[in-house]
C-alpha cells in the first residue's frame, strides 16, 4: 500500500464541505477526506484562506483528472504533488 493523498484546493468552508461530502457519493470513498484551512502566513481573515480537502487514496484507484474537474465544479482545482 502506498501513501497517495489528493489535495483538493477549494475558495471556502461551505465548498470545501459539500466537495467532502459529495466524494463519497461520486467516487465512492470509504474515509471521510478531511477538510483544513490554509491561510497565508499573518492572514487571518476567512475570505484570503483557501480549505483544502484531503483525500487519501492508498489503492491508487481515483483518476487525478476526474478530481480536478470535479473540484472545478465548485471553482477548485487538485494540487499536483
Amino acid at each position: 500500500m502506498s501513501d497517495v493523498r489528493h489535495v483538493l484546493v477549494l475558495p471556502d468552508r461551505d465548498a470545501a464541505e459539500e466537495v467532502a461530502h459529495a466524494l463519497a457519493e461520486r467516487f465512492a470513498v470509504d474515509e471521510e477526506p478531511r477538510i483544513v484551512r490554509d491561510a497565508l502566513a499573518g492572514e487571518d481573515d476567512a475570505e484570503d484562506a483557501q480549505w483544502l480537502v484531503v483525500l487519501r487514496d492508498e489503492e491508487e484507484r481515483l483518476d487525478p483528472a476526474e478530481l480536478d474537474a470535479f473540484a472545478a465544479e465548485w471553482e477548485g482545482w487538485r494540487e499536483e504533488p
